[in-house]
Parts: structure tokens; sequence; C-alpha cells
């Protein structure tokens, strides 16, 4: 049993995939909580920020696109590279709007400030980069 764990484990092919299928339900799932609390309490306090930014309050309306509907896309593997892209979009918009005093800033415990932030941001740049993987309904659907 150990030998065949071991054999799975070094096959790079299945590394590689197996990777991508963790990166990508880490970033959806964690991110569809964000979607989920947005649902239940809605989205005017981002509204009120963009408006008093200067952007027109339905942009904050988006972000069911991007908290909801992106990270069921990365779970599933669906478009992952478009579902990541509007995942960095919030983000560097959630950054600019309630994070930008943060970015050269250290938490209490000695954390980066925004590490959650750019945690999604950079997951996201590694999945545009590294696409779905093997364990994807696109990679599915074009072996069909």
């Amino acid at each position: 049993m150990k030998e065949t764990v071991m054999s799975w484990i070094q096959s790079e092919g299945n590394n590689e995939d197996m990777g991508k299928l963790v990166l990508r339900f880490t970033i959806g799932f964690l991110m569809l909580f964000h979607g989920v609390h947005k649902v239940v309490h809605g989205v005017s306090f981002i509204e009120g920020m963009l408006v008093n930014s200067g952007i027109p309050g339905i942009v904050a309306y988006g972000v069911y696109l991007s908290e909801l509907l992106a990270p069921i896309m990365l779970i599933i593997g669906f478009r992952v590279k478009i579902a990541s892209l509007l995942i960095i979009m919030t983000m560097l918009v959630a950054v600019g709007l309630t994070h930008a005093s943060d970015i050269f800033s250290l938490g209490k415990h000695g954390e980066w400030a925004i590490e959650l932030q750019m945690f999604y941001i950079l997951g996201s740049v590694a999945i545009v980069l590294q696409g779905a993987g093997k364990y994807s309904v696109d990679n599915y659907s074009k072996n069909a």
C-alpha cells in the first residue's frame, strides 16, 4: 500500500493536476463564504463605498459574479481563467477602496495587513497562469 501511494505521489502528472485542484478548490471555497455573506446581508455597504469614491453604486452588484459565480466556477473547473480574473479584479478594488492604507502595514501579530487579500489575488494569478488541470469540467468536456 505504501509503495502504491508513494508511486502515485511521485507521478508528476498527478501532482500537478492535484495541486491545481487543491488550489482551485481552496480559493473557490474560501471566496464563496464572502459571496454567501453578501447574499445574506446585501451589498449596500459596498454600494456606499463605491458612490463615495465616485463609482456608480450599481457596480456593487458585480460582487455576486466574483464572490458567488466565480468561486463555483473555480471549484468545478469551468472557465477558471475568467473566474480567476473576476476574483483578481474584485480583490484589487477591495484593496483600493478599503485597504489602501494597509498596503505597507503590519497587523497586530506581525502579519502583512493585507495578506488575506493578497492570498486571493496571487492564488488567482497562479490559476490564470496554470489553468484548470485534468480534474475539471473544462478538461472533461474536451475529452468527451
